[in-house]
C-alpha cells in the first residue's frame, strides 16, 4: 500500500514561519473512484500567496485551515488513472499541496502540459507565473512602444518576467529589487534598462533618476512605501497593475493606504487589482507565446530550487528574506 506524506497546518505563523507552525504525518492512499486520478508530486511552488493562505486574510481563495495540508500550486506525474482526461504518465500542473501524492479531479484547477515539457516551467516561466506577469503588463498595463515601465520584486518570478515582456513590448524596464548583486542580475541578465536597490538612501531621486521620462505602468509586487513613491511619479494616464503586496503579507496589522493616491486623479491614472486565473482560459496562447520568446532568446528564466518536502516551510521564508532569484521550487520527486 503506498504511503503519502503530508505537511499539515498546526498553527497560523506570526511574522515569519517556524517549524513549529506545521507538523507531518502519513496516510494510506485511498483506491481511485471513477473519474480520478492519481498524480505523484515532482515539484510545488512557492509563492507569496501561500503566506496569506497560512493566515486569516481574505484572498481569492479560503485560508488553510488548522490541520489541513498546506495549499499550494505543484507539478506532478500521473501515475494510475481512472478518469477519461488524465493517462497515466500525462504531466499535469494542480493545487496539489504540500505532500507526495494528490487526487485529481477534472476541475479548473488541473492544466496537462506535454510530457516533454521541463515540469520546472510548467509552475514558472510557462505556467501560472509566467501567466500572471503576462496578464499584469500587457492586459492591465497595455503597453505602448517607448513607454516606461516599473516592476518592482523583479528579481523574483513574475517580476523577472514582466520586465523582460516590457522590453519585448519595446517599453523602458527599471526594475527595484533588494541588493546590489540582484539589481546586477536583473540589468545584465534579464536585459532591464535599469535597476535600483530599494535599501539604498535616496530611492525617490533614485527612481527620479531611472525614469527621467515618469512612469506609465509600474507592475507592483510588493506595495507599502514602494508603492507610495511610484504613484508620486506617474505619468499622465499612467497604470498601476497590482499583482502582490509581499511587504506587508507578515504584517499583524494591516499599513495604511497609500498618502499618495489622490495623485492618480491629477493624472488620470488608472489601478487596478487582477489575478492570473482571471485568464486561465487564455492559458495555452500565452504560454505558446512565451515558449517562443524562451526559444529565440528573449526570454530568459531563472529558478531556485530547494530539495525536500519537509524544507517547503523555510522555502517560504525565502521569499521575505530574498534569498531567492526567479521561481522557488521545493524538489518532492525526481521526474
Amino acid at each position: 500500500m503506498t504511503m503519502n506524506r503530508r505537511i499539515l497546518l498546526a498553527k497560523r505563523p506570526v511574522g515569519l514561519a517556524t517549524r513549529d507552525d506545521f507538523s507531518a504525518d502519513e496516510q494510506a492512499i485511498p483506491e481511485l473512484q471513477d473519474g480520478e486520478a492519481l498524480l505523484k508530486t515532482l515539484y510545488i511552488g512557492i509563492d507569496p500567496t501561500i503566506r496569506t493562505w497560512l493566515s486569516t486574510a481574505k484572498s481569492y481563495l479560503p485560508p488553510v485551515r488548522i490541520g489541513e495540508v498546506v495549499r499550494s500550486a505543484g507539478v506532478g506525474r500521473v501515475v494510475d488513472s481512472k478518469s477519461d482526461r488524465f493517462k497515466a504518465g500525462d504531466l499535469v500542473t494542480h493545487l496539489v499541496g504540500w505532500q507526495e501524492y494528490s487526487m485529481l479531479h477534472d476541475d479548473s484547477f488541473a492544466t496537462v502540459f506535454p510530457g516533454s515539457m521541463n515540469p520546472r516551467h510548467t509552475l514558472g516561466v510557462l505556467g501560472s507565473t509566467g501567466v500572471a506577469a503576462y496578464a499584469g503588463l500587457v492586459y492591465v498595463g497595455r503597453p505602448r512602444e517607448g513607454e516606461t515601465v516599473v516592476v518592482s520584486a523583479a528579481a523574483g518570478a513574475t517580476g523577472s518576467v514582466a520586465g523582460q515582456l516590457a522590453k519585448i513590448k519595446g517599453c523602458r524596464a527599471v526594475g527595484i529589487a533588494g541588493s546590489d548583486e540582484k539589481c546586477r542580475h536583473v540589468i545584465e541578465n534579464l536585459g532591464f534598462d535599469a535597476c535600483i536597490n530599494y535599501k539604498d538612501d535616496g530611492f525617490r531621486e533614485a527612481l527620479k533618476e531611472a525614469c527621467p521620462k515618469r512612469v506609465d505602468i509600474y507592475f507592483d509586487n510588493v506595495g507599502g512605501w514602494i508603492l507610495n513613491e511610484v504613484l508620486g511619479r506617474l505619468n499622465t494616464g499612467a497604470r498601476i497593475a497590482l499583482c502582490g503586496a509581499i511587504s506587508v503579507y507578515n504584517a499583524e496589522k494591516k499599513p495604511p493606504g497609500p498618502s499618495n493616491y489622490l495623485n492618480l486623479i491629477t493624472v488620470r491614472g488608472r489601478m487596478e487589482g487582477f489575478n492570473g486565473m482571471d485568464h486561465w482560459g487564455k492559458h495555452s496562447e500565452i504560454s505558446a507565446e512565451l515558449a517562443r520568446y524562451m526559444e529565440d532568446g528573449r526570454l530568459k528564466n531563472y529558478e531556485t530550487v530547494v530539495d525536500g518536502l519537509d524544507e517547503a516551510w523555510r522555502s517560504v521564508n525565502m521569499l521575505f528574506t530574498g534569498e531567492n532569484l526567479g521561481k522557488l521550487l521545493v524538489k518532492v520527486a525526481e521526474s
